[in-house]
Parts: C-alpha cells; sequence; structure tokens
C-alpha cells in the first residue's frame, strides 16, 4: 500500500508539472524560443567577428563550420540544461511555505523536482524532433541524438541536486537567492552553453573537468556530433551517475541539518 501511495503522489506531481507546462503554451513557447535564441545570436556574431572581420582560420582549433554546428546543436541541450526548482526550494524556505509540505508523507525536494522536470521533458521531446531534423543537413545521427539527451537529461538531475543542495543556506540566512544566481553564472560558463570547454586553455581545462557541468551541454553536444566516441560516452553516464549519488547524500544531510534548525525556530 505504501510503495501504491508514493507511485501516486509523483505522477500526479508529474501530471501537474505538464498541465503548467501546456497551459499556457504561447508563453512556454515564446519563452523556449526567446532562451535559445539570444546566447545562439551572440556566439553567431562572434563566430562571424572572427572569422569574416578578424579573417582567422580557425579559432582553438576548430573551423568555422564546427563552430556553427556546436552553437546549432548546443541550443538542444541548453533548454534541458535546467529550470528553477532549487529557486523554488529557497523561497518556499524563505516564506514559510515549507511547512505544509513537511506535514504530508512525500518528499519535499523530490517533489519539487517532479513537477519541475515536466517541462523540461516536453522540451526533450521537441530537442529530439528537432535533431532528427537538423540530422538531414547537420553530421549528426538519429541514435546519437537520443544518446545525447539522455546524457543533457543526467545533468538536469545533477543541476537541480546542486541547487537542491546551495538552496538550504535559506535555512541560515533566510535567502539564498543570490548563492543561486552565482551558481547559474558559473554554470552557463563551465557547461559549454557560452562557448565550447575545449577553446578552455590546456592549463585552465581543469576548471570544467571538476565539475558535473560539463554533462549539461558540452558533453551532449560533442557525442551527438560525433566528437565523443562511444567509449567516452559510457565514461560520462559512469561520472553522472557517481555524481547523482554524491549529491543525493549531500541532499539528506544538508536537508536533515536544514529542517531541524527551521524546526527549532518554529518553522
Amino acid at each position: 500500500m505504501k510503495k501504491i501511495i508514493n507511485l501516486h503522489w509523483r505522477a500526479a506531481a508529474l501530471k501537474n508539472g505538464f498541465m503548467d507546462a501546456v497551459a499556457y503554451r504561447a508563453e512556454f513557447f515564446i519563452d523556449i524560443i526567446g532562451s535559445a535564441l539570444v546566447p545562439a545570436s551572440i556566439q553567431l556574431i562572434l563566430w562571424y567577428a572572427v572569422f569574416y572581420i578578424g579573417q582567422a582560420h580557425s579559432f582553438g582549433g576548430m573551423s568555422f563550420i564546427e563552430l556553427i554546428n556546436y552553437t546549432i546543436i548546443s541550443v538542444l541541450f541548453s533548454q534541458i540544461r535546467g529550470g528553477n526548482q532549487d529557486f523554488e526550494l529557497q523561497e518556499m524556505i524563505r516564506t514559510g511555505n515549507l511547512s505544509q509540505h513537511l506535514l504530508k508523507p512525500i518528499g519535499v525536494v523530490e517533489f519539487v523536482y517532479i513537477r519541475g522536470v515536466a517541462p523540461k521533458l516536453v522540451i526533450a521531446s521537441v530537442c529530439i524532433c528537432i535533431g532528427v531534423v537538423l540530422s538531414i543537413w547537420l553530421p549528426i545521427t538519429i541514435p546519437r541524438i537520443f544518446g545525447a539527451i539522455f546524457l543533457a537529461l543526467l545533468g538536469n538531475i545533477i543541476h537541480y541536486q546542486v541547487g537542491a543542495i546551495l538552496s538550504t543556506f535559506s535555512f541560515l540566512w533566510e535567502e539564498a537567492y543570490s548563492v543561486l544566481m552565482v551558481k547559474n553564472l558559473i554554470v552557463s560558463i563551465l557547461s559549454g552553453e557560452l562557448l565550447p570547454l575545449n577553446l578552455f586553455p590546456a592549463s585552465m581545462s581543469w576548471a570544467w573537468k571538476t565539475t558535473p557541468f560539463y554533462l549539461y551541454v558540452f558533453g551532449p553536444t560533442q557525442f551527438a556530433l560525433g566528437k565523443w566516441s562511444v567509449a567516452q560516452y559510457f565514461h560520462s553516464l559512469g561520472v553522472g551517475a557517481i555524481w547523482i549519488a554524491i549529491l543525493w547524500v549531500g541532499i539528506r544531510i544538508s536537508w536533515h541539518l536544514g529542517i531541524r534548525r527551521y524546526q527549532s525556530l518554529g518553522g
């Protein structure tokens, strides 16, 4: 019976997330298009300036066509990267709305994620369709698109886990908005969303290789474009699984300590 109840609230949370995603379809897709076109446009202008105005033949060892392909394909995975569920968590803690969730037989961290991941699953489905169409012109294959989307969804889980841990600063400082904003800024750089990570100097490559952020956009894009072998792909899946396990423990510890402080203060 307990397992049935657990499945029921998870299914209900996912359904609720899907309903929220499609309730305002126009706004939903306008937001997606806007968040995709702005960084892509900046990159395209940069590549044009480097190759046509600066008369360069390559940039960081990549040709103009390779950089254009990276920009186009990376847009697909940057849309899956992560939502704002961690901001929702910190807001629940700050306002005291967390209390009503503590009275329910559900895990609040998992509940917020399941409800928030629904729109990303919709986006992932759309990105698969776009990727299949792009495979007609770009050097990508359909099996690699599916594999890359799966890796991006793995990155989505990690992104939320990191945010869920950082959101517990709200138990100490009343809010963790600034911390989460700094995290998002770092992620936008080290995930490969703004620039391909192989443009980093070799002496600075440790900055992204020691974090899981490259699994969000750079890794899926490299695999989709055939720059990563199947062995590298499965190695990245293993790295992602290890990070998920480590961060899960981090969530358990940080939220256990945070809830104790929250309840002791009358939350």
